[in-house]
């Protein structure tokens, strides 16, 4: 099996390692396999590919989609580095408003997976791409909601130097307490 499943301590978020082949050529990696991933447990319809440059310093999040419209993500550093978040939002759930950080880049290649009943965002340490594949629905704006990257309820420990970047949409992002969602464990 190419890739190493590895939990953390939300079980459901899962950082993957797959197996890297260097030589004097480059590179080459499986990011994605359907039969190993189903093996793990990640048995998802893919729908959607999308990708993400940011500048160093760039903050995007906290996002994710209502139901029926919900996504989960599978997400890949190919240039830089990223500090890419998962933020539990199933109500009932044990780990309910708690979060997942992982550091992603081209270096350690890491993937990580995030379900759908979570939000997503992420942290340029360095100029950066993301690339992530999208499962359960395609993008839909009006089932679209965000949350502050800084709630206290939430209380992530971003690897910040000075202010971040934001977009206008994540910087008037209402509060977990105010946000709507609709997920339930």
């Amino acid at each position: 099996m190419p890739f190493k499943f590895i939990k953390t301590h939300i079980p459901e978020v899962t950082i993957i390692k797959p197996e890297v082949f260097r030589d004097n050529r480059g590179m080459f990696m499986e990011s994605y396999r359907k039969s190993d991933f189903e093996r793990a447990g990640i048995d998802v319809n893919f729908v959607q590919d999308n990708c993400s440059e940011s500048l160093r310093g760039v903050l995007r999040g906290l996002h994710y989609q209502l139901e029926p419209k919900a996504q989960g993500k599978l997400v890949t550093c190919i240039k830089g580095r990223v500090f890419d978040v998962a933020v539990d939002l199933r109500r009932g759930s044990p780990t309910f408003k708690k979060w997942v950080g992982v550091k992603l880049s081209e270096e350690n290649r890491l993937i990580l997976w995030i379900p759908e009943g979570f939000a997503h965002g992420f942290l340029s340490l360095s100029d950066s791409i993301i690339i992530y594949k999208v499962s359960g629905s395609e993008y839909s704006p009006e089932h679209e909601r965000s949350i502050r990257w800084d709630d206290p309820d939430i209380g992530i420990e971003w690897p910040l130097e000075g202010e971040p970047i934001l977009s206008g949409k994540d910087e008037m992002a209402p509060l977990l307490k105010d946000a709507e969602i609709n997920f339930v464990y």
